[in-house]
């Protein structure tokens, strides 16, 4: 059996303190408090580092290329502290059967103890064609490694709903991998690609607690899609206030105005770009001056175009009051305004009166 993960930290010159800081760090981006703090740490001094067998199926690799930019935990801590990489076509340095023979034996040797990570979907036209890595088609070589697994990550829209490969006319047959694994727990961490932060999070929290984590109705877990986009947007109060950008260079866009009316997804996406961001925390499509396409929601590429937005159609959760469409928000801002103008009209005209009254009364006194 591997070391455990302190082990394998201890052996590369990791103080106890800066481990320590690591477990911290970690619970606290997971959102884990320091009870967390001391399950990561037990679970790292005392569990093994976990196998990991990492697929490909269709897809474009943004979800590696993803992963490897995660700064905290770092993929080099997870891949060399936390878990045994044992096959991963893409990165692996071992090429053609080296590669095919490491996969054996750890499907082998630790079968119904290795966790499965899948990026891309499953593609069914004759009978999988479309995909053959290996010499076996991808259909196969899923259904053959995912029989041995403890659990199933599903990294990326692509694994989690098909992404762009299934979307109409869906020429290869493209299939979620939920479609084809349906006797194995799975946790689906969409997004195209998923942010680097949640895709160690995840990993993270399976490594500690030997489970998936808490998931929504649609598998994904609760602590990185438990909120809209919009929720914990910057940009929310211009929305409240029916501020909106109605072309990408009008001076909306450059008061840096809600992005709802050219297109922006996040009243109806869930995930947490808004509150962890990407590059080290440094920006965010958004931020960047560029709406959530909704990427991290089944079908979003066929919901129609990126940059116009549904008039009539309340997003899920929205009221009718200062949360309905943009249409009414800026409906009821007008109103609103013009009441509160009405009103201090009113005011006015009834305070000078009372003046006038007032110095009239004191002038006869005097």
């Amino acid at each position: 059996m591997f070391e455990t993960q302190y082990e394998a930290l201890r052996r590369q010159g990791v103080s106890r303190r800066s481990f320590l800081q690591f477990c911290s760090l970690t619970a606290a981006s997971l959102g884990l408090g320091s009870a967390g703090a001391k399950d990561i740490a037990n679970a790292m001094e005392t569990k093994p580092r976990v196998p990991v067998i990492w697929l490909h199926g269709l897809e474009c690799t943004c979800c590696t290329e993803s992963f490897i930019r995660s700064y905290h935990p770092t993929a080099k801590d997870i891949v060399l502290s936390m878990i045994s990489l044992d096959y991963d076509d893409t990165i692996m340095a071992a090429a053609g059967e080296q590669a095919e023979e490491a996969l054996r034996e750890t499907m082998e040797k630790y079968h119904g103890q290795y966790i499965l990570a899948v990026e891309g979907n499953i593609p069914l036209h004759d009978d999988g064609i479309n995909c053959m890595p290996g010499g076996e088609t991808f259909l196969e070589k899923i259904k053959h490694v995912a029989a041995g697994a403890k659990a199933v990550i599903g990294w990326g829209s692509c694994a989690a709903w098909g992404c762009v490969q299934a979307a109409k006319p869906n020429p290869t047959k493209a299939v979620p991998i939920t479609d084809i694994i349906t006797d194995k727990p799975v946790v689906l961490v969409p997004g195209c690609p998923p942010i680097p932060e949640v895709m160690s999070g995840v990993v993270t929290y399976i490594l500690t607690y030997d489970r998936i984590p808490p998931l929504d109705r649609m598998g994904r877990p609760k602590m990185f899609y438990g909120q809209r986009i919009h929720d914990k947007c910057y940009r929310r109060a211009h929305f409240d206030a029916g501020q909106f950008v109605e072309s990408f260079d009008d001076i909306g866009a450059k008061l840096g105005y809600c992005l709802y009316k050219v297109g922006c997804k996040g009243p109806t996406t869930y995930n947490a770009c808004s509150a962890i961001r990407w590059n080290e925390g440094l920006s965010w499509p958004v931020q960047s001056g560029h709406g959530c396409i909704g990427c991290s929601e089944p079908n979003f590429f066929d919901k129609g175009s990126f940059y116009k937005h549904d008039t009539t159609v309340v997003p899920p959760g929205f009221g009718v009051g200062i949360e309905g469409t943009t249409d009414r928000v800026g409906l009821a801002v007008t109103g609103a305004m013009g009441v509160a103008v009405a009103a201090h009209v009113a005011m006015s005209a009834v305070s000078q009166a009372r003046q006038k009254k007032t110095n009239k009364t004191i002038g006869g006194e005097e």
